[in-house]
């Protein structure tokens, strides 16, 4: 069985070694030590939300500080291909639900869309507070999942941004598609990003291409925005024979192409 994911709250895990000892502390150390009562003996990992994993072994318990003893530090290779899940706002927990799910399934990032048929509307503290219920749903998804990587969540783009965006993505060697019931397109025959691009004019290490999944609201996708996406680049594409809530549509796709990536081999 594997080890329960605790995120570090600061400080340079790459500097630690086998061998060395680690204090959680703070939220997730009382997580840990008061209400899920570790033990000395028992097995947790740490993760930086970067990528790097501490494979740690209990020794004591004070108060919420646990007291570890690292066994094996893990860096895990950053993805070569950045899988982003845009999820149009919807009412009632649905949009928070996709996010949870996809997080679990390994998106590598996720963006908040405000879609013209959405009928939630994030604006002023309400923005605020939105996002910050789904970065939290991030975080608790992270610990689920057991992973490493700390998926960011950015900042609600209109329709209008969402183009432009997509536009870039396409420009920079991604691809962006979208999810919608009319398509004709197969998931499975949408062309993806194959490899890292190398920056032009420069030696530095390659930039990874991204691939947009977007996903609208209850109501859908307007015309209007298929199409402007269309031209910016995206190809509208179908899941399979089923039309799929709002809640569900954005995980599936992420699972399915998580198998074309080569992720879940």
């Amino acid at each position: 069985m594997s080890a329960p994911v605790f995120l570090a709250e600061g400080g340079d895990l790459g500097a630690l070694a086998p061998g060395a000892r680690y204090v959680l502390d703070g939220a997730e150390g009382r997580h840990a030590g008061v209400v899920q009562r570790r033990a000395p003996g028992e097995r947790i990992d740490v993760v930086d939300g970067a990528g790097l994993r501490l494979c740690c072994v209990v020794e004591s318990v004070v108060g919420s500080e646990v007291h570890l003893r690292v066994d094996e530090v893990v860096v895990e290779p950053a993805p070569a291909v950045v899988l982003t899940l845009v999820q149009a706002l919807a009412k009632g927990d649905r949009d928070e639900l996709a996010v949870e799910a996809a997080v679990e399934v390994g998106v590598d990032a996720v963006v908040p869309w405000q879609a013209e048929r959405s009928v939630v509307i994030w604006r002023g503290q309400r923005a605020a507070k939105s996002r910050a219920k789904w970065v939290a749903t991030v975080r608790s998804a992270v610990k689920q999942a057991r992973r490493a990587c700390l998926p960011p969540v950015a900042e609600p783009l209109t329709s209008r941004q969402l183009t432009d965006r997509t536009r870039a993505v396409v420009a920079g060697g991604g691809a962006v598609v979208v999810l919608h019931e009319d398509a004709t397109t197969p998931l499975a025959d949408v062309a993806l990003p194959a490899s890292p691009v190398e920056p032009a004019g420069t030696s530095g290490p390659a930039a990874a291409p991204e691939l947009l999944v977007v996903v609208g609201p209850e109501g859908g996708i307007s015309d209007a925005e298929v199409a402007a996406l269309a031209g910016a680049g995206a190809v509208p594409a179908r899941l399979g024979p089923h039309v799929l809530r709002t809640s569900t549509a954005g995980p599936v796709a992420i699972a399915l192409l998580s198998q074309r990536l080569g992720r879940w081999g």
